[in-house]
Parts: structure tokens; C-alpha cells; sequence
């Protein structure tokens, strides 16, 4: 699997062990998603992104999305995890405060990070967490993926890591 060392970082979910596991029942989804979900899922098990799992204590669901272009975003629901995850204060730039810094440059350059989260590791220990249903199975990621809590702020730090002076 490619992506950014652990060494440099890995996405921790901190979960709050006095909180109780929640699993979420199984949706039913018509033919048309169930295989928008199926090719996804295909996608990112050959990416390493999830893999298989038995017995996760926590399980979610999944949520599609529709795109502009007529195709389904699969997303994860993880409510009830973030729920369990007390938020990472690390702070995200304001937009004004990066434009303002900008003022009196010369050049600018903008930086596009393919699957810029899927880049960072989750922590072994909570990757399991993650877990998810379809009708293929249960899945967990290895990968930090969209829609955790403080995802947000692992990336930043990783990023202001990339750029320190």
C-alpha cells in the first residue's frame, strides 16, 4: 500500500472506551446501487484502502450519494462513532487569513492532493472501527477515509508538517 509513512503520521480515532459500541442495522438499497457499491468496494479492495473483517464491535452503514454526473458517491455513516470521538482542537486555517497571506506575492501555487486522506494510516488498533456492511460482507478500512470526525485535523498537521519553515 502506498501513502504517507506511518512514521510521519497515522490517524488515531481516539475513541472514548466508556462509550458503547453501536451497529447499525443494514440498509436495503435497489439493484442500481447495490452495484454502484459492489464496483466501489471492488475499487478499494484492490487499493488495500479496506479489507474484510468478522466481528467488528462497531458497524456503519453505508450512505450513496448522488454526483453531478449521475453516478453515486459511496460514503461511510459513521455518526456514531464521531459520537464517541471527543474533537481534535487542532486548529484549520481561516480562508481570509490564507488569502491575506497571499497579498504581495508573485507567484502562487495550489496543491491537489490525489485522495489526499487515503494517504494516511489508521491506527491498526482502530481500524476495525470503521467497519461497515454491504451485502458482500464486512469491511474495514486500513486508510483514514472521509467522514470521521477529526480527519480534518489530521490532515492539516500533516500538511503544516510538509510546509514548515
Amino acid at each position: 500500500m502506498c501513502g504517507i509513512d506511518p512514521k510521519i503520521i497515522v490517524h488515531w480515532l481516539n475513541v472514548n472506551p466508556k462509550i458503547r459500541p453501536v451497529k447499525q442495522k443494514k440498509r436495503a438499497f435497489g439493484n442500481e446501487r447495490i452495484k454502484a457499491i459492489k464496483e466501489e468496494v471492488e475499487k478499494l479492495l484492490r487499493t488495500y484502502y479496506i479489507r474484510p473483517v468478522q466481528y467488528p464491535e462497531w458497524l456503519a452503514n453505508v450512505v450513496l450519494v448522488p454526483k453531478p454526473n449521475g453516478k453515486w458517491r459511496m460514503c461511510i455513516d459513521f455518526t456514531d462513532l464521531n459520537k464517541a470521538c471527543p474533537k481534535d482542537s487542532y486548529l484549520l486555517p481561516r480562508i481570509d487569513t490564507l488569502i491575506d497571506s497571499m497579498s504581495g506575492c508573485e507567484l502562487m501555487s495550489f496543491l491537489d492532493a490525489f485522495q489526499g486522506y487515503n494517504q494516511i494510516r489508521l491506527a491498526r488498533d482502530d481500524q476495525e472501527k470503521t467497519s461497515f456492511v454491504i451485502d458482500q460482507g464486512i469491511f474495514c478500512y486500513n486508510v483514514m477515509p472521509f467522514g470521521l470526525k477529526n480527519a480534518g485535523a489530521t490532515y492539516q498537521r500533516l500538511v503544516n508538517n510538509m510546509f514548515r519553515e
